[in-house]
């Protein structure tokens, strides 16, 4: 729900809290795309090293922290300053971990399946249940937003959906461990 949200938001958040133009916001974009496959191949490298889910769960770490960040750099614009070059150093962290958390999970998933021919309907559940991460992710966003008058809320609060993944990575490495 984070990361999609974070996807999906992050040009809001650049429009409406940066006041940035369209252009920045479509180089951002572009940026973030370039450095996502970066990151792709560092994940790889580290997963081959660490194990899936061992960087999976660094990755959610990395991820609070630019939601931490994110937080700071909305301070920064309320204040009056410019926080513009902060986005774009935020871009680059979120497409640093963008594009390797995506390969990594689907990869994990994969890995988690049972024998079968018929990977389709296991990957049509994952897309599924990506779709209702997206709507809650975005609305739950929006509705912070709505509560509490500014999106440096909305976008603390999206730790709350690291968190609840980071402890599901942490049992299912646990339980690994035991079956071991």
């Amino acid at each position: 729900m984070g990361v999609q949200t974070v996807m999906l938001a992050a040009t809001i958040f650049g429009s409406k809290l940066l006041k940035l133009p369209d252009t920045n916001l479509i180089i951002t974009v572009v940026i973030i795309q370039l450095v996502a496959i970066l990151g792709a191949w560092g994940m790889s490298r580290l997963s081959t090293r660490f194990g899936n889910i061992k960087v999976l769960m660094g990755v959610i770490l990395f991820w609070i922290i630019i939601c931490v960040l994110a937080y700071y750099t909305a301070e920064i614009a309320e204040s009056g300053a410019s926080a513009e070059y902060y986005f774009y150093g935020l871009a680059v962290l979120v497409g640093l971990v963008m594009g390797g958390i995506q390969a990594l999970s689907r990869s994990t998933y994969s890995k988690l399946m049972p024998p079968t021919k018929d990977t389709a309907s296991f990957f049509s559940y994952y897309d599924f249940t990506e779709k209702i991460a997206i709507v809650i992710g975005i609305f739950t966003f929006g509705y912070i937003e709505e509560l509490t008058g500014s999106m440096k809320n909305s976008v603390l609060s999206l730790i709350v959906f690291f968190a609840i993944g980071f402890g599901w990575l942490y049992s299912a490495l646990h339980k690994a461990r035991q079956v071991q």
